[in-house]
């Protein structure tokens, strides 16, 4: 199942397993045996499940058709719901990091959709004004960024449950959620002054800074993973793009690292594009 999908799965998994939650057979066993896997293979997103005091809305996310998707759709739903608890963003290392709010005032994310492709279905998800809250405001997409690291993270450590040579988008999200912000930032330094000395003000540095540290972590991790990505390669050139990369680097205070690996496209990925 394509990830791009994801809202569409994320609808109809919740009313599936909704209905059939308080029922005995495949689908409580489904979840029974899932967690355990994710207990035994994906111990990082093993803890968001621990941390989240409503373990139904955890479970709510799982269904039997395509346990690795339900699973990392489970913790990166989570991972928001933590996020609002918290009033911080939980981090893979199981720390938390308090939310920069005075990034609400920043200019529109929305701003940057036209710098994309418009059709592509994360552009219209999160960039698109009137959509989700990332669209009006960048402390929700560094909330997205986080998510989909956790995300992928999970997709990553449960990928050899996957049948050999299936072809996933797991990849993609992460990969539009950092060239979002990537370019989010390049915008800022070029035209959008108020929101340039903002995002360098330290407190604001070190959340961007961290959260793209992880993130590149978790991506450069998949690359090892074959036939993981359609639209990834896409959006890893637009954030490894030199004024992006430059732009990056200043808030960061370190070159940013681009997960070439992820570029090499093999035969039978390059085939399931087609």
């Amino acid at each position: 199942m394509s990830q791009l999908s994801r809202l569409l799965f994320v609808a109809l998994a919740f009313i599936v397993v909704s209905i059939s939650y308080g029922f005995a057979g495949q689908p409580a066993d489904c979840r029974q045996s899932s967690m355990v896997q994710l207990k035994n293979l994906a111990p990082e997103g093993f803890a968001v499940y621990t941390a989240i005091s409503d373990k139904k809305f955890f479970l709510h996310w799982i269904t039997c058709d395509d346990v690795t998707l339900g699973l990392s759709t489970a913790v990166h739903e989570s991972v928001h719901h933590l996020t609002e608890d918290h009033d911080a963003f939980p981090l893979i290392n199981r720390e938390y990091l308090r939310r920069p709010h005075e990034v609400s005032k920043f200019f529109a994310p929305a701003v940057i959709a036209k710098k994309f492709d418009r059709g592509d279905g994360y552009v219209t998800t999160y960039l698109k004004a009137g959509g989700a809250s990332a669209a009006t405001d960048f402390l929700y997409l560094l909330d997205e960024l986080n998510a989909y690291t956790h995300d992928l993270n999970a997709a990553v450590a449960l990928s050899g449950l996957r049948p050999a040579n299936e072809h996933v988008d797991h990849r993609d999200g992460l990969a539009a959620l950092m060239a979002f912000v990537a370019i989010y930032v390049q915008t800022a330094e070029e035209g959008q002054p108020a929101t340039w000395n903002g995002l360098q003000k330290p407190e604001v540095a070190k959340t961007v800074s961290t959260l793209w540290g992880q993130a590149e972590m978790v991506i450069a991790s998949s690359c090892r993973v074959p036939d993981f990505g359609s639209r990834d390669q896409r959006f890893i050139r637009q954030f490894c793009g030199e004024k992006a990369q430059a732009s990056l680097q200043k808030i960061l205070g370190r070159a940013p690292v681009c997960p070439v690996d992820c570029l090499q496209s093999s035969p039978k990925s390059a085939a399931a594009r087609q």
